[in-house]
């Protein structure tokens, strides 16, 4: 008997079409819309490290947002750590040499041991293929973002995750290892998750 398929395959690769769809008029509106979103959330911080991504896939790029960041905010972007298939993150600026990650994503090229941990952020925001209205997000199925921040969920760094409007599903099915957002942010909602 062949297994059975797994429903969130289907389920992400249409929100990966609705997302790719976006014309590109319409995504630098919605980065725009997003880094106002985002520096308007109740717990943005006003110095340390935050992370972003480097936006691959059609997902909401995030130039806008740091370039606004307060002055005393350090910009950082997710490095694989195949050691323990998590991340660190390093800081970045424009022009700062990068390569490409296994999966062609370019990460900045620093020595591991100048890499920043979950721990030294104070916020990080996360690329998603899906999100619901209480926080969950759904990502590409790798599980870096799980790995990384599941001894970290009752603990800053906060947890923002970004998309499009047309990313939003009625209910996602959480499973034990995936890590709630602590909002979710689109070019036209910020929906906050209440904590229990």
């Amino acid at each position: 008997m062949p297994a059975a398929r797994d429903p969130s395959l289907d389920l992400r690769r249409r929100l990966r079409d609705a997302r790719r769809s976006v014309n590109a008029g319409d995504r630098l509106a919605a980065a725009d819309a997003v880094a106002r979103g985002l520096l308007a959330l109740p717990f943005a911080p006003t110095q340390g490290y935050v992370a972003g991504y480097w936006a691959v896939d059609g997902e909401v790029p995030l130039h806008a947002w740091q370039l606004r960041l307060p002055p005393q905010c350090v910009y950082c972007l997710p490095v694989l750590d195949e050691g323990d298939n998590t991340l660190r993150f390093a800081p970045f600026r424009a022009g700062d040499e990068t390569r490409p990650n296994r999966f062609g994503i370019p990460e900045p090229v620093l020595e591991p041991s100048s890499l920043l941990r979950v721990t030294d952020m104070a916020l990080i925001v996360l690329p998603l293929t899906g999100f619901d209205a209480n926080g969950h997000r759904l990502g590409m199925g790798g599980g870096w973002y799980d790995r990384t921040l599941r001894d970290h969920r009752a603990a800053p760094p906060h947890l923002v995750g970004v998309g499009f409007d047309r990313q939003r599903v009625e209910a996602l099915q959480p499973r034990d290892w995936d890590v709630p957002c602590d909002a979710i942010v689109t070019e036209s909602t910020t929906y906050l998750r209440e904590k229990p």
